[in-house]
């Protein structure tokens, strides 16, 4: 399949202290991509990395066969690359409508923020009954249902997700990766996701990449990793 994505030998960290050496992998359009491994790994340093937040000492980002090793984060979401930060960081003291809206900023987005609206909060129902409420009274499930939406309303092509589960029931966690399996399938929207419930992700995941101490340790279908026995000992706790 086409590549939507493709990373080429990204060495990046933080000043002086290394995090990620010589990552590569591609991501497929309408593809799933997971990315796991123990804390500290570098996860959300690889992603940080892909959306300009922070600069790779090395190696380069491709988006729809355009170089963004060095756009800045700001221009990404025009592009078509989005990105939900862990905790998805909404404004609490806004509405939920008002947290939707901000995610339709380029001028691209703006022009079709009604119609988006309308199909955020269809997929999501409760944020529709919450749309006056403020972000901040959310529970946790909802709260990362509205960063989702959010990030949806900037119409992008590629969603990335840091730890959509964190502080989450088993239940709502279902219900997200759900919701993130569909918009996959259904839109042929890509998705990186980084998550701690291993299990849950290779449920839905088409590929995997095992990330450990700064490098991809493993790359398989996620139909291999989730029956492999030395794989569910070491994340999966079976």
């Amino acid at each position: 399949m086409t590549a939507i994505l493709t990373v080429s030998g990204l060495h990046a960290g933080y000043g002086e202290v290394p995090v990620l050496r010589d990552i590569s992998f591609s991501v497929a359009r309408g593809e799933i991509c997971a990315i796991v491994g123990a804390n500290g790994a570098g996860k959300t340093t690889l992603l940080s990395a892909i959306a300009g937040l922070i600069a790779p000492s090395a190696g380069r980002v491709h988006f729809q066969d355009q170089d963004i090793t060095s756009a800045p984060a700001h221009t990404l979401p025009e592009r078509g690359l989005a990105m939900v930060p862990e905790g998805g960081r909404l404004f609490a003291f806004m509405t939920v409508t008002d947290n939707l809206q901000l995610g339709a900023f380029t001028r691209a987005a703006r022009a079709e923020a009604k119609q988006r609206m309308e199909e955020v909060l269809e997929l999501f129902p409760i944020l529709a009954e919450r749309r006056l409420q403020h972000a901040g009274k959310l529970s946790g499930g909802e709260r990362q249902m509205c960063a989702i939406g959010r990030a949806l309303m900037s119409g992008p092509r590629l969603l990335m997700l840091d730890e959509p589960s964190i502080g989450l029931s088993p239940l709502m966690t279902e219900k997200v990766l759900d919701t993130v399996a569909t918009l996959a399938r259904t839109r042929k929207l890509s998705v990186i996701i980084v998550e701690q419930r291993v299990t849950e992700v290779l449920e839905i995941a088409d590929i995997a990449h095992i990330l450990a101490h700064g490098e991809i340790a493993r790359t398989d279908s996620a139909e291999n990793l989730r029956n492999d026995p030395q794989i569910q000992q070491t994340y999966m706790g079976l």
